[in-house]
């Protein structure tokens, strides 16, 4: 096994269970994420026999970087290839709060929204919880080698992160651990296009983890050509969900919502959104839309953008425009992966 695909729990049931004491699992997470230990040998404060027995039972594999593409912008986008040759992406954001990753959670995407590149292949299989951690790992390791680190992570790459939950909840307790990366609860979002009962289920987990819904629309007619996903769950569903969220959890939600010129961006769609958010205690995160080749989809100009922030904010509502990241070097979900798979 893969010693990533334990968590801090599983690594103690392990230990106890070949006569340890379970505090041995502190030292090889903090071996592994604090000191990015690549053999057992590195392990200085664990026995000889104990380091001969971790032989046996794991192994610490990395991920295989194919790609890497840096931007004018300081976006970088990785394509890493897995053990079975599936390729899934990552993305490094610099911005004035940090280093964010996004991290994808699905080989593919069965979602199959209209404008996202993600879904074009299809789903084909869901990431194990060392493929999530790996993608975070690797390049929190570059980013050490500057004195920098991983300051944020955002699972909104490939996937939907609702669609592998078991896996993601694991994951989100691995980079929060503090003999680990020790990434801040709230310095975490998971992204999700609206699966109701996730929602709900989410409100119970214990960490302050962020919750993001890609919104897109403020109507059902339009949200359903968009995102096949709103068939399932119809956007009144998705918001009575979020008001039960926000009622159990006392934290604010993000709404993420991407420009598309000519479709979802006019005064009206602004003025809808207004109506369908007033009273809920949310964010509202305006996404220029990263061109996909094979969409017929346009970025909306910047002066709508505008416009359309402006109605939202003198509304009441808490929005921005976020500013694009990674345009020159296919940094949109699933683009490279996409481009490099049709080669």
């Amino acid at each position: 096994m893969n010693i990533y695909d334990y968590t801090l729990e599983d690594l103690e049931q392990y230990f106890l269970s070949i006569g340890e004491k379970k505090f041995r699992a502190s030292q090889v997470f903090e071996w592994l994420y604090r000191n990015k230990a690549t053999s057992f040998d590195e392990m200085t404060n664990i026995s000889l026999k104990l380091i001969e027995k971790l032989k046996e039972d794991f192994t610490i594999e990395v991920i295989h970087l194919k790609i890497k593409k840096e931007s004018i912008d300081g976006t970088i986008k990785y394509l890493f290839e897995l053990k079975d040759g599936s390729l899934i992406e990552t993305v490094l954001m610099r911005h004035s709060y940090g280093n964010s990753v996004c991290v994808t959670s699905e080989v593919g995407c069965a979602m199959g929204c209209s404008f996202c590149a993600s879904g074009e292949l299809g789903l084909v299989r869901r990431l194990t919880l060392s493929e999530m951690v790996l993608q975070v790992l690797y390049i929190d390791n570059e980013l050490q080698k500057r004195s920098e680190r991983v300051s944020n992570v955002v699972v909104m790459g490939i996937g939907e992160p609702f669609d592998n939950y078991d896996v993601l909840l694991k994951f989100l307790n691995v980079i929060n651990y503090p003999k680990g990366l020790e990434i801040g609860a709230r310095h975490i979002t998971v992204s999700t296009s609206g699966i109701v009962p996730k929602i709900l289920e989410f409100s119970d987990f214990p960490l302050q983890i962020n919750l993001a819904i890609s919104l897109h629309a403020p109507n059902n007619d339009l949200r359903s050509k968009l995102m096949k996903i709103n068939k399932v769950y119809k956007i009144e569903e998705v918001i009575e969900a979020v008001k039960l969220y926000i009622k159990k959890t006392n934290r604010r939600v993000t709404f993420e919502y991407i420009l598309l010129k000519g479709v979802n961006d006019s005064m009206e769609h602004a003025k809808e959104l207004v109506r369908l958010l007033r009273g809920i205690n949310c964010y509202v995160n305006l996404i220029p839309y990263n061109k996909v080749d094979t969409k017929d989809y346009d970025t909306t100009d910047h002066e709508r953008a505008e416009e359309f922030l402006s109605i939202l904010v003198q509304s009441g509502i808490t929005t921005t425009l976020r500013k694009g990241h990674g345009l020159d070097v296919s940094a949109a979900c699933g683009q490279l992966r996409a481009k490099e798979m049709r080669k």
